[in-house]
């Protein structure tokens, strides 16, 4: 690399998209002698020849079509970066990348992005992992947002915001007809089963202690992680389900499910965790404003 001549690359990049040595030099303001006095400079720098002259057509070689390519790539790597830094980001070349824990709901996170679903001018790049990770990715450029349910505790960079999107109720939902009269919070969980979400997440340690007060010990069937398993299990089982209603939304409309109770003082809350940053993405500010009206 410390023998390439950029400038070298610039005019065989010229010469090679006028497809004539004459009309890139006058592009390029330069005489032909000393445009093909560049190339044989990049062509010594690489090792191979770029250009083979066909009658009077210069065609690339194979080697010339590699080069080009690369070439392609770091020019249009240029003009995005000048772009950027001057405020001027080519939105059609965005890529939004995304990491969201693997107990954050589907439904959820589709109703973040859906301002952006559909354009073909934005590359979504979403990714799943501990918190930990995530956050460790975030630091690195790797990420541009961080979707929790769970603000980021501990120690951590003080250049990291959480910026709290949305705040959900959460209930028991069931099978119709499986409650045929009013429900009685929490001491009819005393004999009633329960699908819950694993111990550790904020909802479950509200719901344990609501029920701890109260003195129940709960029948629970099944404790998961994954809010996508526990809707699946929620649509199988003839038991409640512990869950905010964005996670079963599409069961609730159909009427596959009905929500039984909103359980009082609890609720999930959404977070979009942030790196503070001199150049953000601006594709973000068009996805935090409509998360904020939820």
């Amino acid at each position: 690399m410390a023998a390439l001549n950029y400038n070298h690359l610039r005019y065989f990049h010229a010469v090679a998209h006028a497809g004539s040595l004459t009309r890139a030099a006058e592009r390029l303001n330069l005489s032909q002698s000393a445009l093909s006095v560049q190339l044989k400079s990049l062509e010594d720098a690489l090792g191979h020849a770029l250009f083979e002259r066909v009658g009077k057509r210069l065609v690339l070689t194979e080697a010339g079509k590699i080069a080009l390519d690369h070439a392609d790539t770091v020019f249009s790597a240029g003009d995005a970066l000048v772009a950027t830094l001057k405020g001027r980001v080519r939105i059609e070349q965005q890529v939004l990348r995304i990491g969201a824990l693997p107990t954050l709901s589907r439904n959820f996170q589709a109703e973040f992005i859906a301002p952006l679903i559909g354009r073909r001018d934005v590359e979504l790049v979403m990714v799943s992992g501990t918190l930990k990770d995530l956050l460790a990715q975030l630091e690195a450029h790797e990420l541009d947002v961080v979707l929790s349910n769970q603000p980021p505790r501990g120690v951590v960079s003080a250049d990291i915001v959480s910026r709290l999107i949305a705040h959900q109720p959460v209930g028991l939902v069931g099978p119709p007809g499986l409650i045929h009269r009013p429900l009685n919070f929490p001491r009819d969980l005393a004999k009633l089963p329960v699908l819950l979400p694993a111990r550790g997440l904020d909802i479950r340690s509200g719901f344990d202690r609501l029920l701890a007060e109260a003195g129940i010990q709960p029948i629970i069937l099944a404790e998961v992680d994954d809010m996508a398993m526990l809707r699946l299990l929620a649509r199988s089982s003839d038991a409640l389900t512990l869950v905010p209603p964005i996670v079963v939304k599409d069961e609730l409309a159909a009427g596959t499910l009905v929500e039984i109770i909103s359980i009082p003082g609890l609720a999930e809350d959404f977070h979009a965790i942030t790196q503070r940053r001199r150049f953000p993405n601006p594709l973000l500010a068009q996805l935090l404003p409509a998360a904020d009206s939820n």
